[in-house]
């Protein structure tokens, strides 16, 4: 590198300035670039002494060891860098230097007399090269404007730099702060306009290198993340290839398909056998598809599962593989379960008594809650058999698993067995599309709460004997055997071995059924609990609708002394009719039915009148039932200062149906 003689002249020219400048400390004196004018004032503002010949300050040891460890990524991808770019300057007196973003040399490559070179002998690790202290220098001058520059001969504000050409280029992170500067430093009659380009182009190519470093670590945390989530997601991951064939298995599935052995290489429909819902059709990565249920035979007995897919598709749209997900069906059962209201939420607590006949209902069920036998619960309606129901379940070893009940009288004979055993898509005419688990798969690892179990068609009995038995439930229209894990809770009204031997009930499933038999009283039969259950159910509605009920003393004598044919769900009943109906507060003799306040005239009155006060009474319950809506309305609008939406919530209905209620019953918020 030489220069000519118009650089000579030029050098000289800028001498002549930097003279003037620093004799009149006045920028307007000097005719030289702005660039470099701008930081000669910068200097003079910062108190530079232009005539310093001290050597630049060093960094302590221990902090430079600190700034080398922080940047040694960097140092380590722009070494290669700057060992290519001496070798075009090698012998030439150059150096080539790499500092951090304050201008502290880190790295340095240059000729064995540098050191001793009075050009080059402030090149040293450690040196600070920021414009405080070297003044206007390419290093310096390259952090402030944040721009590749070239600082030559009297454009260094300090006249002991004259005899230098400095070129240096910013290297910024990915966004876009300084990290370093990439300086190449040598003879001032050496410079050259084409040795700032190299140094730019040699900080580019290593801020390239920076971003695909941090490009590869992204992309090893993203597959570190992937490989993670595969070994340990709960669900079963297959991974198949183009045709279909699986070449990977994470550790779920080997778990749940119990082999591993013959399943890489396996064609995905020949684990699968084609036992799908999909009626003989293949699971195909053709397209995305979910929640089709298979079968698969393991080691360990028939896995049921849902299966999803996604095809793997290439920049070009081709399909490349896909990915299938399995999941045992108890796991979707017991999501559908909790987010269906299948759980149970009574406990033994929630059962109120002290009578010697309900706490003796309550030893039994307690004792047998942890077995695993079935259980028959006896006791007229209204008694509260749903309640033990519950206890029991949340006291067994099942409490974990759903809560099913099903109300056998409540449901058409024609549709019991699918409702208890599901049934196939295509089974009859209106299944539901894919097909539907029964009752018995719902419940499977909890409990199968059967009420009215003596209404259950004998038809139907006989298919209930079998699941007890084998403990497998066939879907209707299906011949595949599904394993069932279930705790069953039966409950009824009526004499089950009167029943049998009507017919009308097989003895069989009696004494399968009858493991354990629970009598649940009848409320006239443990009359000290009346008053207990008035007070409890009383609270609740106070609670419930935010408004406080005073009871005059007379009402729980009559009520003592009422027979109770429809037991503890009437007495709710008569309590909730009382509170609905009691404008004032207080409640009454005549808040009360009077079949209980007037038993005696109730009685008497002739059978048509009876008849006519039967069909009245029913207009009355549904004006009853209207009038003790309109209270709970206008008492919960009250609670919650007016806010429609918090009342309509509360009530589980929309602000829409609220809003209508509130203009039927002439309620003003």
């Amino acid at each position: 590198m030489k220069a000519n003689a118009l650089d000579i002249m030029n050098l000289s020219r800028i001498f002549v300035e930097w003279k003037k400048f620093v004799t009149a400390r006045k920028p307007e004196c000097c005719n030289v670039h702005p660039t470099i004018a701008q930081s000669w004032l910068r200097c003079l503002e910062a108190g530079v002494n232009p005539y310093n010949t001290k050597a630049q300050p060093l960094l302590d040891k221990r902090i430079l060891n600190k700034v080398l460890e922080e940047k040694e990524e960097l140092i380590k991808i722009a070494k290669p860098f700057m060992a290519n770019l001496y070798k075009f300057v090698k012998g030439s007196g150059f150096v080539v230097v790499l500092t951090n973003e304050h201008g502290y040399i880190m790295e340095m490559f240059g000729d064995e007399g540098n050191l001793h070179n009075p050009m080059t002998q402030d090149f040293v690790q450690g040196a600070s090269w920021c414009e405080e202290e070297a003044g206007t220098n390419a290093i310096g001058t390259a952090l402030i404007i944040g721009e590749p520059i070239q600082v030559s001969g009297a454009e260094h504000f300090c006249q002991k730099y004259h005899c230098l050409t400095c070129s240096a280029a910013p290297i910024f992170d990915s966004n876009g702060r300084t990290i370093g500067i990439l300086d190449m430093s040598g003879a001032s009659h050496a410079s050259h306009l084409h040795t700032l380009g190299i140094v730019v182009a040699a900080a580019e190519a290593i801020m390239a290198q920076l971003s695909i470093r941090i490009k590869n670590h992204e992309l090893a945390l993203a597959n570190k993340r992937l490989t993670n989530f595969f070994n340990t997601v709960s669900d079963g991951v297959l991974i198949i290839d183009r045709n279909e064939v699986i070449i990977e298995m994470n550790p779920a599935a080997k778990i749940m398909l119990g082999k591993t052995e013959n399943v890489l290489g396996m064609p995905v429909n020949r684990l699968f056998d084609n036992r799908t819902s999909l009626k003989g059709k293949k699971l195909t990565i053709n397209e995305p598809y979910s929640d089709v249920e298979i079968m698969v035979d393991t080691k360990n007995g028939l896995c049921h599962c849902v299966a999803s897919g996604e095809p793997i598709v290439n920049e070009q749209g081709v399909v490349t593989g896909g990915v299938i997900i399995l999941r045992p069906i108890k796991q979707v059962q017991n999501l559908v379960n909790r987010f269906s209201g299948y759980y149970a939420t009574l406990q033994f607590s929630d059962i109120i008594g002290e009578s010697e006949q309900i706490r003796e209902a309550i030893r039994l069920a307690t004792l047998t809650a942890s077995t695993s036998s079935n259980i028959l619960l006896q006791g007229e309606s209204g008694t509260g058999k749903e309640i033990f129901a519950q206890a029991i379940h949340n006291r067994s070893t099942q409490h974990g698993g759903p809560f099913i009940a099903l109300n056998c009288g409540a449901i058409p004979r024609e549709l019991i067995g699918s409702e208890l055993f599901g049934y196939e898509d295509g089974a009859f005419t209106g299944a539901k599309r894919g097909g539907k688990p029964g009752k018995f798969e719902l419940a499977s690892g909890g409990t199968l709460f059967l009420d009215e179990i003596g209404d259950m068609p004998l038809e139907q009995q006989t298919a209930l004997l079998r699941v007890i038995q084998e403990k497998k439930v066939a879907r209707i229209g299906s011949d595949k055997m599904i394993p069932v894990n279930v705790r069953l809770i039966c409950a009824t009204n009526k004499n089950l071995l009167q029943e049998v031997d009507k017919g009308s009930f097989r003895q069989d499933l009696f004494y399968r059924l009858n493991v354990i038999s629970i009598t649940i009283p009848p409320l006239r039969n443990r009359a000290e609990d009346i008053p207990l259950l008035f007070a409890y159910f009383m609270e609740k509605i106070s609670r419930d609708w935010g408004y406080s009920f005073c009871v005059e003393p007379e009402v729980v004598e009559y009520l003592i002394q009422y027979n109770w044919p429809g037991n503890v769900r009437e007495l709710q009943n008569v309590v909730e009719r009382a509170a609905s109906i009691a404008e004032t507060g207080i409640i009454t003799l005549h808040h009360l039915p009077a079949e209980i306040y007037a038993p005696s005239l109730y009685a008497s009155s002739p059978e048509p009148l009876q008849t006519m006060e039967i069909l009245d009474c029913r207009e009355q319950r549904q004006q009853l039932a209207k009038d003790a809506e309109k209270v709970k309305i206008r008492n919960m609008l009250n609670t919650y200062a007016g806010n429609v939406s918090q009342v309509a919530r509360e009530l589980g209905v929309s602000r829409k149906t609220l809003y209508n209620k509130m203009r039927t019953y002439a309620i003003h918020n």
